[in-house]
């Protein structure tokens, strides 16, 4: 079938809106007609041409979610006319990653999917009779694309979609953080530091745990507000002094938990050096510049601080997604709140040029 999608041809160029040719699902595929797709910091890192694993020509996006149309040979968990969020960070549900509570990695997809192709080493989008490759498996700026079942989470179709899709990446990112990675224990003091839409996700997971102090670190006054609108207690303006100011507050000793959301590696370090001696956490979710490293002064981990990683926050996608978005069906995540810009796919280097200028959290192409 032919549909219309945003490719990445040249690094550091605007993408191009074209017609590409996308094959229907084999074995254990699924057809997925997209509704919404949420423009995500990552598909900028790669377009820019900062990310070393990047490739082009490619159909970039993967914060998606759309109606299932038609299903390949021995698919059972979706049928069409479900309602889907893609999942980047899907499970094989077989290997000794997939069978452990301890991550959500998985290692048998990863490689193909790193690659650009679907785990059989294959591709199902080309354009005149030249294959392209898919971005992390989903390529989801475009009508319509074929994902592997295991990478598709069913969710209630009481959901609009535009709001779904935000739970693909960012959304469950943050709140992954707290509540899968960190798990956060009720009355703790946690510090937020960055105000996106993945800080602004854990900012909901921490007050969701049960946290008793939540302090957002932000330059942005409008997203500190927005940060106090979804539940932190404390607002702070970002710079040098953070770390002191963290301090004061705790009597000296630092932050039970921290969570590092904007990909600065000076940022970074902040978090670490204001984690409480003895046990303090913190939990890094921001993807820094290619090259760039973290440099932390060995006496802060000596004293108890510990440093982990985040991906997609731990979740396993298609048990945690379709739960995060019962919750907000509940009432218990705004998740509306954070659509600040609603687009057209010919808009998809508009809602880049909007993400530069950190106006608005979340823009979302309809279809």
């Amino acid at each position: 079938m032919q549909i219309r999608a945003a490719v990445l041809e040249e690094f550091g160029k605007p993408l191009v809106v074209q017609d590409v040719e996308l094959a229907g699902p084999g074995p254990g595929e699924v057809l997925v007609r997209l509704e919404a797709c949420g423009v995500c910091h990552t598909d900028l890192y790669t377009a820019s041409g900062a990310d070393p694993s990047g490739y082009a020509p490619t159909v970039l996006g993967h914060e998606g979610a759309g109606v299932v149309e038609a299903i390949g040979e021995g698919v059972a968990s979706v049928a069409p006319g479900d309602h889907v969020v893609t999942l980047f960070s899907p499970q094989c549900g077989e290997c000794v990653h997939c069978v452990s509570p301890k991550t959500n990695l998985c290692l048998a997809i990863r490689e193909q999917q790193n690659k650009g192709f679907l785990p059989d080493g294959t591709t199902r989008l080309s354009r005149g009779g030249e294959t392209m490759r898919h971005f992390m498996g989903t390529s989801t700026f475009a009508e319509a694309t074929v994902m592997p079942e295991i990478a598709l989470a069913k969710v209630s179709p009481e959901a609009p979609l535009e709001a779904a899709a935000l739970f693909a990446c960012g959304l469950t990112t943050g709140l992954g953080a707290a509540m899968y990675t960190a798990k956060v224990e009720a009355g703790s003091f946690c510090v937020v530091f960055g105000a996106g839409m993945v800080g602004l996700g854990a900012v909901v997971g921490c007050r969701l745990q049960g946290a008793e102090r939540i302090v957002c670190v932000d330059m942005s006054d409008d997203r500190l507000q927005l940060a106090k609108q979804h539940g932190a207690t404390d607002l702070m303006r970002g710079g040098p002094e953070a770390t002191d100011a963290i301090l004061e507050m705790t009597g000296g000793f630092g932050a039970d938990h921290t969570f590092e959301c904007t990909g600065l590696v000076g940022v970074m370090r902040q978090a670490v050096e204001s984690a409480r001696m003895g046990w303090g956490l913190c939990t890094v979710c921001g993807v820094a510049g290619k090259g760039e490293t973290l440099d932390i002064v060995p006496r802060f981990l000596i004293t108890g601080r510990r440093v982990c990683g985040s991906s997609f926050g731990g979740a396993k996608g298609r048990e945690n997604v379709p739960q995060l978005v019962q919750r907000y069906l509940d009432g218990d995540i705004d998740a509306e709140a954070f659509i600040s810009h609603r687009l057209s796919l010919d808009d998809v280097n508009h809602g880049f040029e909007l993400m530069e200028r950190q106006d608005g959290i979340r823009s979302v192409i309809g279809f």
